[in-house]
């Protein structure tokens, strides 16, 4: 038996999400209080209190959400849970970051640190209204690349953003060739096309300025090797190297987030068991919709760490 332990990106928030295991561990309280005082901004009454419109705000959505992965880890390593086991780490796009803080890689105050610049850079990136996501359900990965390309050819960006498994792909570019992408989806004969509310057009070439950006915040942070290999965004493979991990999470911002290739990397490298630690069960979710065979549970409150221990002591 072997497993890996994954974390959530943005869309898995919501209000009062963590405020459970700040309560009953102290060593999760500890991780709010520390991105608390590395932002300079008590993010944790926005995370326990609201209101959604500021927690749903990239720029606070982003540390919020590796803020309670973290806390989740915290809660599992205080009940006896073998994190230091896990066979690998991902996560879905910041979820990466999430990833690194579990594996030792980064610590908790750099990552708040570092994913309040990510969101910040990326929302201003691209003018408000300018840019657009769309989810392409029911045609596979060439089909979409070919509908992107078709979208894009009357002029504005159009790119594949997100690989999430089963069926799903979301685009993301300029808010006339999306639209263009979402028009045209049906005659290439996927089952539906739904516009995206989002901030921005995440995961494509128009989130160069945010990349360089990180690029250059990325520069100055300590990044250690893992402790478990991470199953890169835009590789879909295993990395350790420190520099590699740092190239790597400045890529990450312009490209596609293969996450569907990251869980068939998992399988095919015997991984038969998701562990997915923060809020929600939308990776677990997607991973029942790429590979049957693999167990998952997701640990997002103390109520949730029995089922995990459970499932990595057989």
């Amino acid at each position: 038996m072997a497993f890996a332990l994954v974390f959530p990106g943005q869309g898995s928030q919501s209000v009062g999400m963590g405020r459970a295991l700040a309560d009953a561990y102290p060593a999760s309280r500890a991780v709010f209080e520390a991105v608390d005082a590395a932002l300079g901004q008590a993010l944790s009454r926005t995370i326990f209190d609201g209101p959604e419109a500021d927690l749903t705000l990239t720029a606070n959505t982003q540390p919020a959400l590796m803020a309670v992965s973290m806390a989740a880890m915290k809660a599992l390593e205080a009940e006896g849970f073998p994190t230091s086991e896990a066979a690998f780490v991902a996560g879905h796009s910041l979820g990466e970051y999430s990833a690194l803080c579990a594996a030792g890689a980064l610590d908790i105050s750099d990552a708040a640190r570092l994913l309040r610049i990510r969101g910040d850079a990326m929302q201003a990136a691209v003018p408000a209204g300018e840019g657009a996501m769309a989810a392409i359900l029911g045609l596979d990965s060439d089909a979409v690349a070919a509908l992107c390309r078709e979208a894009a050819a009357e002029g504005g960006v159009c790119e594949p953003a997100n690989d999430n498994g089963g069926g799903q792909i979301v685009v993301s570019g300029s808010a006339a060739a999306v639209a263009r992408a979402v028009a045209l989806a049906p005659e290439k004969g996927a089952k539906r096309a739904i516009p995206l509310s989002v901030s921005a057009p995440f995961h494509c070439s128009l989130m160069q300025p945010a990349a360089d950006r990180m690029a250059a915040a990325l520069a100055d942070a300590a990044i250690r090797q893992p402790s478990s290999p991470v199953v890169a965004n835009v590789l879909a493979s295993a990395i350790s190297d420190p520099g590699e991990i740092r190239r790597r999470l400045v890529e990450q911002v312009t490209a596609q987030v293969r996450w569907r290739e990251c869980v068939e990397s998992l399988a095919a490298n015997g991984v038969d068991t998701l562990i997915e630690v923060g809020n929600g069960k939308v990776l677990a979710g997607l991973a029942k919709r790429i590979d049957k065979s693999l167990k998952t549970v997701s640990v997002g409150s103390p109520d949730d760490i029995a089922a995990a221990l459970a499932a990595v002591r057989g």
